[in-house]
């Protein structure tokens, strides 16, 4: 146990040791090459603030010795004063900067490139600015700071306007230096003037702060002057860690261990006395020398382990040996097990292949069975085509006898106007029947309906003609309900069965739609064959994307066991003889055809309700046609 403990301790001492060195020499490296690409980043930032600041440097002395700018401090009167403005303009404009403008003496502002602007500098006093108490005293002004009337920051270089050996004003050039700080913004990059403030910088929270606290003087001078418009100047949270010989330090902005580390590299401007600083983030090289560090202790332990396994591989190659004689007397054992297993297999062999032939034959028996009951399915689907077309001919035949019955009358009458309507009503009787049992076949092979459109209003004035004679004692009241133009719960009004209403329009077969109505309303009278006072509302509720026919009788409903199957086929809860159990299973197949849907419910003050909703279509290709069928008389709401 004593020996196992020091192997460990003297495991993890060399990895400490390796992992220590590894960080050491890794994050040395990383410094290093760091500080080559900050010098070399700050040496081309500093050289391409440089060129632009001299680039501008003369501009101030040529403007001072232009004979407009002499002519204006000589005097300035109106007309003086608009051709140095519009001179100033000119030049501004070719020179790119920012404003260009004249101070007289007393530090009255007599002529801007801005004049025509809001904000223009004309008439406003500039002789508490240090760039013009610089040029009043024969020097250079060089100044920075938050312009007074524009608010805006600026470099600002002035030189003396002289005549006669005297100092008659001051010539200015503002530059706007906020492209530079975006210029190069991989990394931070901040601008401080001579004293310590930064005025320009790549992070805007850092900006009209300080690196380290200024005296008091200075600050209040800096106040007085309103260089930075009256911001308030504070130190950053700046401390430096780390200090190297080529103006470049390590520093920590922020207060706290998590506070972020940069490589600070500093570059001195000249004239004016500015100073560019770099700053290029320590936590690329920190990861770096992790991950070595990381790799060197995976490798570390990854020795450590191939020594460990080849160690006990040498063991286990012992313990193969022994393994190998014991493997070689447990192989005679089961070549004697196998000569006795090899009797039993032979016997399961023959019990096996008399079970197949057993199978073979029963799958033949299943197969003539199946061919049996695919015939019997064939005979079966006759008889249901057979019973649909009975049951939708049954209406059709019994209006043909009824409007027959009435041409005999009409003719006796000699009434041959209403006789002809008959007639014709007979003739479209006959068309339908054709149409139903063609019809009857999408019902039956489920074939898609084509991509037809109908008037519902006509459908359904179609649906109630040819069932008229039942109606007869029958009280319907026609509604409309249309939320399709304001989205609003509609306003029930009565529908008008003599118009046909060419906005509501469905996608569905003209005929199959009438077939479907035709089975819902017979469907409800036969419900109020025993109602005293049989009622029958008919609703056409109409949204922005359906149309819906609602049917509610004031019938017993629908019982609780009925429901599930209310739609099968074949299913009736009347007596042999009255009814085949197809019309709503028909009715509800068009719906599905038609991509529509069929609800049945209980209404909620008695009776049923059936809703058959169909997609509404554009009305813009309907074209209506005038209906053969006659309306009935007996139908409120016309």
């Amino acid at each position: 146990m004593t020996r196992r403990l020091l192997i460990f301790f003297a495991l993890a001492t060399g990895l400490v040791a390796a992992c220590g060195l590894t960080w050491h020499f890794a994050w040395q490296s990383g410094i290093d090459s760091l500080r080559r690409n900050a010098s070399v980043r700050a040496d081309r930032t500093t050289g391409a603030l440089k060129n632009t600041l001299e680039r501008y440097e003369s501009l101030p002395y040529l403007l001072a010795r232009h004979p407009f700018v002499q002519d204006l401090l000589a005097s300035p009167n109106p007309a003086n004063v608009a051709r140095a403005n519009r001179y100033l303009e000119d030049l501004n404009q070719h020179a790119r900067a920012t404003v260009a403008y004249v101070i007289k003496a007393d530090g009255l502002c007599v002529a801007a490139s801005n004049w025509r602007s809001a904000d223009s500098f004309v008439g406003v006093q500039y002789q508490f600015r240090p760039y013009f108490v610089d040029a009043l005293h024969g020097g250079v002004g060089r100044f920075f700071g938050i312009g007074t009337v524009s608010h805006d920051p600026g470099y600002f270089i002035s030189q003396p306007v002289w005549q006669d050996g005297k100092i008659a004003g001051v010539a200015v050039v503002k530059l706007n230096l906020e492209w530079f700080q975006g210029a190069d913004a991989s990394e931070p990059l901040i601008v401080t003037d001579d004293h310590g403030v930064i005025f320009l910088s790549s992070v805007p929270a850092w900006k009209y702060h300080t690196m380290r606290p200024l005296p008091g003087a200075l600050a209040d001078s800096i106040f007085r002057t309103r260089q930075y418009a009256q911001q308030n100047i504070t130190p950053l949270p700046v401390s430096v860690e780390r200090r190297f010989s080529d103006d470049a330090e390590i520093v920590r902005l922020g207060t706290g261990g998590m506070a972020p580390r940069y490589l600070v590299s500093r570059r001195a401007i000249g004239e004016p006395s500015w100073h560019l600083m770099t700053l290029a983030s320590v936590a690329p090289v920190d990861a770096d020398a992790r991950n070595a560090v990381i790799v060197t202790g995976l490798g570390y332990v990854s020795l450590c382990l191939l020594a460990f396994y080849w160690r006990m591989r040498r063991a286990r190659l012992g313990e193969m040996i022994r393994s190998r004689a014991l493997l070689q007397e447990a192989y005679a054992e089961l070549n004697q097990r196998v000569a006795a297993r090899t009797v039993d297999l032979s016997e399961a062999n023959a019990q096996l292949h008399n079970e197949v032939l057993e199978r073979t034959r029963a799958e033949q028996e299943l197969r003539a069975a199946h061919d049996e009951l695919i015939q019997a399915s064939k005979l079966a689907a006759l008889g249901q085509m057979a019973a649909g077309i009975t049951h939708e001919l049954n209406q059709p035949l019994a209006a043909l006898r009824g409007f027959s019955d009435n041409t005999r009358v009409l003719l006796a009458r000699g009434e041959h106007a209403a006789a002809q309507e008959n007639l014709e009503a007979i003739a479209a009787l006959t068309e339908r029947m054709g149409k139903i049992t063609n019809q009857l076949k999408l019902f039956v092979g489920r074939a898609q309906p084509r991509n037809a459109t109908v008037s519902v209003v006509r459908a359904l004035r179609n649906a109630l003609a040819l069932l008229r004679q039942r109606l007869e004692r029958i009280t319907v009241t026609l509604a409309l309900n249309d939320a399709s133009a304001t989205g609003n719960p509609p306003l029930t009004q009565t529908l008008n069965l003599h118009d046909d209403y060419p906005h509501l329009i469905a996608h569905c077969d003209e005929l199959r739609l009438e077939q479907a109505l035709i089975n819902l309303l017979g469907n409800a009278l036969d419900a109020m064959a025993e109602v005293a006072r049989p009622h029958l509302l008919l609703t056409l509720e109409a949204t922005a994307t359906t149309l819906a026919v609602r049917v509610d009788d004031n019938g017993p409903g629908i019982a609780a066991e009925v429901m599930p199957r209310l739609f099968e086929p074949f299913f009736t809860t009347r007596e042999m003889g009255q009814g085949l159990g197809l019309g709503l299973a028909i009715a509800a197949s068009i719906a599905r055809d038609c991509d529509g849907t069929l609800d049945a419910r209980n209404g909620a003050h008695g009776g049923a309700c059936f809703t058959l909703t169909l997609r509404r279509a554009d009305c813009a290709g309907y074209v209506s046609r005038v209906s053969a069928w006659p309306v009935s008389p007996h139908v409120s709401g016309s």
